[in-house]
């Protein structure tokens, strides 16, 4: 079986497909690629279908070393990358040959890249996924120096494209529509007002379970907490300090903290790519 060692781990690199949906009774959540088209392209790009594993990098990118050739291809946070210290295209497929050495660098803006390879990364499957769940612990381990991954077998030849429309990473600012409730009558109208404020920004502690923000407080018009209620994808929750979270693919199935409000799927892609520190604005939507 085709295998890739892994040379440079980088801050995190773990192994993603399109999660595990259907186990939130279980207390598991979807987990899965965080920026999910750009996991969706990397696979088209080499020819697989949109399920296949690939591994999704952090801030730094990692390299690994192939044993048999293979096509590959690195979308997400536009990034330097090299076959055997040859610039390659970023956003397009590149022949790995063996035994070369291909080295994903740093992202020049956005947070993560996604590293496809033909036949995808073929870990052994938990609860119907290759995803690593930061949350549960589920999954194969994020990647480490020394490490060594399988591969499937190529199912066919890239498929190709004329154009791809891309939106780039959101430096300038990230806007998130969200949809209020069901716990918005939880909180003052002065905080409803400072949500749609745009005096947030990306904080620093943010990860796979969710992205935390910076800035205004918002106050509740009651006191006491909730019993534990089902969470979503996307879902707002806010703390007792006030600073609102919003849950990404690792996030909990459940949680007693209010929710003012749920960002739709789609807008999550751009939240998996801001970096510390981008300014951010809440736009409340109708459902």
């Amino acid at each position: 079986m085709t295998a890739l060692t892994v040379v440079r781990a980088g801050a995190l690199t773990t192994v993603q497909d399109l999660g595990r949906p259907g186990h939130a009774h279980l207390g598991v959540p979807r987990s899965g690629a965080l920026d999910q088209p750009a996991h969706r392209l990397a696979n088209r790009l080499v020819g697989n279908p949109a399920a296949f594993a690939t591994l999704e990098t952090t801030v730094n990118g990692c390299a690994v070393r192939v044993d048999t050739a293979v096509t590959a291809a690195v979308t997400g946070a536009p990034c330097p990358v090299r076959v055997d210290g040859r610039p390659v295209a970023w956003g397009a497929p590149v022949r790995v040959p063996a035994g070369a050495v291909l080295d994903v660098g740093s992202a020049r803006a956005g947070l993560r890249c996604h590293v496809a390879f033909g036949g995808g990364v073929a870990v052994p499957r938990v609860l119907g996924s290759r995803s690593r769940d930061l949350l549960s612990g589920l999954g194969p381990e994020p990647l480490a120096d020394g490490m060594s991954l399988p591969l499937g077998a190529p199912c066919g030849p890239p498929l190709a494209a004329d154009t791809v429309p891309w939106p780039g990473p959101p430096t300038a600012g990230l806007v998130l529509p969200v949809v209020l409730g069901p716990r918005d009558d939880w909180f003052v109208p002065e905080a409803r007002r400072a949500l749609a404020g745009g005096d947030f920004r990306v904080s620093a502690a943010s990860n796979r379970i969710g992205l935390r923000t910076e800035g205004p407080s918002l106050e509740r018009a009651r006191e006491g907490e909730l019993p534990s209620e089902g969470m979503v994808l996307g879902a707002v929750q806010v703390p007792p300090d006030g600073r609102p979270v919003v849950f990404l693919a690792d996030h909990p199935t459940t949680g007693g903290y209010p929710v003012v409000g749920v960002v739709p799927e789609p807008s999550l892609a751009a939240a998996a790519q801001a970096v510390p520190g981008t300014p951010l604005r809440f736009v409340p939507v109708r459902a």
